[in-house]
């Protein structure tokens, strides 16, 4: 590990703060300028798409094999973030799966809150399969909130009845609103990023009142038997570590195939910070490989 990347990025996000008093359009709009230092490569196509009325964009590397897809969820507490805060990382993890990926702009709250995000998640899910592609050759994934609505989207494709994808990944996923995993007071000092105030307003945010164990909104407390194989990819530097624990434990126990890995000294969602971070591609990388052997 490269101690020193790491550590760079650690003081550019403790240099920024963030402001009490900024409304959510203010926090939007700062996310959205941190995508200028996670360019996306050059040779990758990005095409606008409505997937199924949801705006929505196709990413693909140079040698993206156009029958294995990615259904991509981003993160940001459901209440920030977008096609532009994440096609850099879609990008890279095209590369690595050697799949397009559908990059979604899902309804946030508070404007949208619980369940707009499942909506728009199923219905890129079904628009997918409208176009032809195969369920064994999709893989949804997503990191942060994205990840606990990828668990959340598998969940309700399930009750739907419909054909389910071949694999989920999370990275770093969000799946329990009420924050009471022990890191999240043990890792607090260490985590740049996410602490339990933060994370207890976005969770009002996209609850808009309802009951925080609700299962397609917290999937930790979803029946998860019949899911797919799942990779987990969480850093022990994160106050999210106990999410990912506790999601892995909870599946495994309902039988679905578990991979979970924790990184050793990573924060939230490292695997962003590919083009500074020789652990964020290799991340990427091992995601690809997963991709690979379960949409084959």
């Amino acid at each position: 590990m490269s101690k020193q990347q790491l550590d760079t990025i650690v003081q550019m996000l403790k240099a920024q703060p963030a402001d009490p008093k900024a409304s959510i359009q203010q926090i939007r709009a700062g996310f959205e300028q941190m995508t200028v230092m996670l360019p996306v490569e050059p040779d990758v196509k990005c095409e606008p798409v409505s997937a199924g009325g949801i705006k929505s964009e196709w990413v693909a590397a140079p040698g993206a094999d156009a029958d294995r897809a990615i259904l991509y969820l981003h993160g940001g507490g459901y209440v920030i973030g977008s096609i532009n805060t994440h096609r850099a990382l879609a990008g890279r993890l095209s590369r690595a799966a050697k799949a397009r990926v559908l990059l979604i702009d899902y309804r946030l709250a508070p404007e949208h809150p619980f369940p707009a995000a499942v909506e728009d998640s199923v219905a890129a899910y079904r628009y997918m399969l409208a176009q032809g592609t195969r369920p064994g050759r999709i893989v949804i994934a997503g990191d942060s909130a994205g990840g606990g609505l990828t668990i959340a989207t598998l969940v309700a494709i399930k009750e739907a009845k419909l054909p389910m994808p071949a694999a989920g990944v999370g990275m770093s996923p969000w799946v329990d609103l009420e924050g009471v995993g022990d890191s999240m007071t043990t890792k607090a000092s260490v985590d740049p990023m996410v602490q339990k105030d933060g994370l207890r307003e976005m969770a009002q945010a996209y609850l808009g009142g309802k009951d925080p164990h609700t299962p397609l909104a917290a999937p930790l407390y979803a029946d998860l038997s019949g899911l797919p194989p799942l990779l987990i990819q969480v850093g022990t530097s994160e106050t999210l570590l106990d999410d990912s624990t506790r999601l892995a434990e909870r599946a495994r126990k309902s039988g679905v195939t578990v991979t979970l890995e924790p990184w050793e000294n990573m924060i939230h969602v490292w695997q962003a910070f590919a083009p500074m971070l020789d652990e964020g591609q290799q991340a990427i990388d091992k995601i690809g490989v997963f991709v690979r052997k379960h949409a084959a």
